[in-house]
């Protein structure tokens, strides 16, 4: 047992957090890596117009292309994000998590092109959403 003196109680600011919840900012990190680079291949696929992509899809504004190049601006700013939110900032993180929304949104456009593929996506922005935004305190981010 440690003396009573030793343990500083939680919240006071003194001491660093137990490290709960870190493990999952990390895995939300690795995940909105893993998104930036699915999202770079399907922005390069929607910009050249593959064959990947449901034929003759109606979109409600813009067409394949306009949404192939917003979500490679997206993807990149993910792997930045990711990046940032691995080397402990807090901004960085609250970043990711305005990304991972607007992948969110920008998958829903996507949806007539290919159906599947972009409800995964958004199950995938869903669960990195959760990793970013349950344990993120900045007492568990800082070194």
């Amino acid at each position: 047992m440690t003396p009573e003196t030793t343990t500083t109680p939680r919240g006071t600011g003194s001491h660093r957090a137990d490290g709960s919840g870190y493990g999952l900012i990390v895995f939300a990190a690795i995940l909105l890596f893993v998104l930036g680079f699915f999202n770079m291949l399907y922005g390069a696929a929607a910009i050249a117009n593959s064959h990947v992509f449901v034929a003759n899809a109606h979109y409600v504004t813009g067409n394949l292309r306009f949404w192939g190049w917003i979500t490679l601006i997206i993807a990149v700013l993910q792997l930045a994000a990711a990046a940032g939110i691995l080397g402990g900032s807090q901004l960085a993180r609250w970043f990711g998590v305005a990304l991972l929304a607007l992948n969110a949104l920008d998958m829903m456009f996507f949806l007539p092109a290919y159906p599947l593929w972009a409800l995964t996506i958004i199950a995938i922005d869903v669960v990195a959403l959760y990793g970013l935004c349950a344990y993120g305190s900045r007492a568990n981010l800082a070194a």
